[in-house]
């Protein structure tokens, strides 16, 4: 592995031509390794007002304020005050009366089976989060609590109104009093009011300023708002190497479809299982902003990668790729077939409408519709041809995208869900709230 000095080098060298060739408006990075850091930031915070991104720079992390969610959590658990394997209900009474009941270790797991992909604003009071938990009682149960991976940004929602139920404060006062000052994260920033007092990233769509800053203050907990630099990113993902007490956030609680993400899910962190050992992290992606995480305690390396824009996804492998083994990459398998009478149908969730079809040649296709907030926040339609990988995930020929799972069985011989980590349900199969198999 190179030294960080080596790499602070490259950085310098490397990072402001990365940006400038995968359209990237401004990028912060922080690497850190056996006790020394190295930090970096290139291009503009906004196209409009051409503001220097500096390494104190903050940029919204997205979903990667799950772990530090899911870590209010287990810091509560570690004082007795939360009970991961209890019952929802335990601490949110009556909560989705009427469907099967999800544990706190099922929500962080992803595995709570509900529709998660509910963004519902409910204003930007201290009672939002409370308002928002009452609307998931009328949201479908996709599938048994446990029984399989499906990314669940509502669930985060739930997990961070228990914080606020057992602390008795707001989620926002959680966080700050209970890691970013312990942690000694000068500059995080849960709400737009708090980012404006740094130099805060604006997301660019389409090469242009987003006109909204952020989303609801309502899914905070699932990462709608939590900015702040590289560096202090990087100093929470040290506490995690730090604290046996969090050790048990990086053990597998479910094993992930084949659709080219980690290898498991543990309470919070995606987990990879790499010929070189354990490597975890988490993705953040909000209105115009994308991050990464990454973390290997065999080698004492984090990664924090932060963008505001462009095509961020190739910069962040170069650069991943100078300090961190690199997953395997999907390829095609020319040797494999598709079982067309499988996978065939549309599938639906509240962000997308996904149909797959054949051709007169033979030729399977997807082609997906955003909806809702994902349409809102800029998601393009796609149209890809789909390959043969292995068994039941297939993989898009477009580029950036990466494979599909069909999985379950309909009661006909065909798949009840497409995966792409989330489960999108065979449509027509739906009633009364529930999947019927």
């Amino acid at each position: 592995m190179m030294r960080v000095d080596e790499v602070g080098g490259r950085l310098r060298e490397r990072l402001p031509g990365l940006a400038e060739e995968h359209g990237v408006p401004g990028v912060a990075v922080a690497i850190s390794a056996g006790g020394e850091l190295v930090e970096e930031a290139a291009g503009v915070l906004s196209a409009a007002t051409g503001v220097e991104a500096t390494v104190d720079s903050v940029f919204q992390i997205g979903s990667i304020t799950k772990v530090l969610t899911a870590t209010l959590v287990m810091r509560l658990a570690g004082e007795g005050a939360i009970d991961p394997d209890a019952r929802v209900g335990a601490y949110l009474p009556g909560f989705r009366a009427g469907f099967p009941e999800v544990t706190v270790r099922q929500l962080m797991s992803h595995t709570a089976g509900f529709e998660g992909d509910v963004f519902t604003d409910t204003g930007k009071g201290d009672d939002c989060l409370a308002l928002y938990v009452d609307l998931l009682a009328d949201v479908p149960q996709l599938f048994e609590p446990g029984e399989m991976f499906s990314y669940n940004n509502a669930g985060y929602c739930v997990l961070g109104r228990i914080v606020e139920v057992v602390r008795g404060r707001p989620f926002d006062a959680c966080m700050r009093d209970d890691l970013f000052t312990p942690l000694g994260m000068t500059h995080a920033a849960n709400d737009p009011y708090e980012a404006i007092l740094h130099r805060a990233a604006v997301g660019h769509l389409g090469g242009r300023p987003s006109p909204v800053w952020a989303m609801a203050r309502s899914n905070a907990p699932a990462g709608s708002m939590l900015a702040m630099t590289a560096r202090d990113l990087v100093a929470f993902a040290r506490a995690h190497l730090a604290d046996p007490d969090l050790r048990a956030m990086r053990e597998p609680q479910v094993m992930l479809p084949d659709i080219g993400w980690g290898t498991a899910w543990g309470l919070g962190w995606e987990l990879y299982d790499l010929p070189g050992g354990l490597v975890f992290g988490h993705d953040g992606n909000t209105i115009g902003q994308s991050a990464i995480l990454r973390v290997d305690p065999t080698r004492d390396v984090v990664l924090a990668i932060l963008t505001n824009g462009g095509n961020p996804k190739p910069l962040m492998k170069e650069i991943s790729g100078w300090v961190l083994e690199p997953p395997e990459e999907p390829v095609p398998d020319p040797a494999a077939r598709v079982n067309v009478t499988r996978h065939v149908g549309t599938y639906v969730s509240d962000t997308s409408e996904t149909t797959v079809s054949q051709d007169d040649a033979g030729r399977v296709w997807l082609d997906r519709v955003p909806l809702g907030i994902a349409a809102e926040v800029g998601d393009e339609p796609l149209r890809t041809e789909l390959v043969a990988w292995r068994g039941d995930a297939l993989l898009p020929v477009a580029p950036g995208h990466g494979p599909v799972a069909f999985l379950g069985d309909d009661g006909e011989g065909r798949a009840l869900y497409l995966h792409t980590g989330r489960a999108d349900v065979r449509a027509g199969v739906r009633a009364g709230g529930r999947i019927q198999g």
